[in-house]
């Protein structure tokens, strides 16, 4: 990990949080110092880590953090220790990680890497998603293929699926390939 965006109300907690976050090998910075500056900021960059301290100006902060979380980026949300309880029942089920205030220094580091960590499973798991979406567009073309070889030249299920593995394999060209050609010659007219 190497970005981050800080959201923090007061310049000297954003300060405080760059400092920590540099010396966690996050040299990427952005800061925000209330929720809608940082919304802004993340909608328009890529960072590996948010961290919020709570509460913002305009906002708590939670929501943002599980904004955050649905977009597949980390983030911490930094709470006064009586609400670390309460706001984790709320935050948690959404991959949010609470941490209470006053900061323990070895335990914000410790939270970074396993933010990290996170980031890293959640890198992974959006490539797969990405991945099937794919495969899954793939099968559906060339379905949608196999049914115009079966409506216009009376192919049957098995001829079709055979047509479009044979013209791939005769061309050297992917399945898609060819499903999205034979698409384009019945779908024209």
């Amino acid at each position: 990990m190497e970005s981050v965006l800080i959201a923090a109300g007061s310049a000297n907690s954003r300060s405080a949080l760059s400092e920590l976050s540099k010396l966690c090998g996050l040299t990427r910075q952005s800061l925000a110092g209330n929720g809608s500056d940082a919304r802004r900021l993340f909608s328009e960059n890529t960072y590996d880590l948010v961290l919020i301290n709570t509460p913002l100006p305009d906002e708590f902060g939670s929501e943002l953090a599980v904004m955050v979380c649905e977009n597949f980026s980390s983030a911490i949300l930094l709470v006064k220790a009586e609400m670390a309880d309460e706001v984790s029942e709320k935050v948690e089920s959404s991959g949010v990680f609470v941490m209470e205030k006053p900061l323990n220094r070895q335990l914000f580091f410790r939270s970074i890497r396993m933010a990290g960590v996170q980031q890293v499973r959640m890198n992974g798991l959006q490539k797969e998603n990405r991945k099937l979406k794919n495969k899954i567009e793939e099968i559906r073309t060339v379905d949608r293929a196999k049914c115009l070889l079966i409506q216009f030249e009376s192919m049957t299920e098995s001829d079709a699926h055979r047509y479009i593995e044979k013209a791939a394999m005769d061309q050297r060209v992917p399945r898609l390939q060819v499903a999205q050609e034979i698409l384009q010659q019945y779908e024209k007219g």
